[in-house]
């Protein structure tokens, strides 16, 4: 048994500490809820968003990217350009780039999503918001 244990632990691989690449943020909280940003590179950024029960994102769109959302728990309603449907765990949408769309929590948890963006330009200045409950929208 303990030349099984050495053995082992003589195969075993050491992996250097995580380091935590440039520009992923802390979580940054919203009148609606919060998003961490998981990773980001040249092309694309994920994040990790949660919206309060109740609550919703601004009707917006963005210039330079197409995003995707995949709902990990609780439901989202997602309006995307003229539609407007329901998603719940495992269940995803695409929202293309130049389109409105707006992301709702209709339930009484709180709503955890993963976005993926795509983009040439992933700021997070890039938005143009057209309502907004929390009174954001430009003047």
């Amino acid at each position: 048994m303990a030349h099984f244990q050495e053995t082992a632990q003589a195969n075993a691989l050491t992996l250097p500490p995580a380091v935590t690449p440039e520009g992923v943020a802390a979580t940054e909280l919203r009148p609606w809820g919060s998003f961490t940003i998981l990773e980001e590179a040249r092309g694309y950024k994920i994040k990790r968003i949660e919206v309060k029960p109740g609550h919703r994102l601004s009707l917006q769109m963005h210039h330079h990217r197409s995003e995707h959302w995949i709902v990990v728990s609780g439901t989202a309603k997602v309006t995307c350009g003229e539609e407007e449907i329901t998603l719940r765990n495992n269940q995803s949408t695409y929202v293309p780039q130049c389109t409105p769309h707006r992301l709702e929590n209709p339930g009484v948890i709180p709503l955890v999503l993963i976005e993926v963006q795509n983009g040439e330009y992933l700021g997070e200045d890039d938005i143009i918001r057209y309502q907004d409950d929390y009174a954001r929208t430009e003047k």
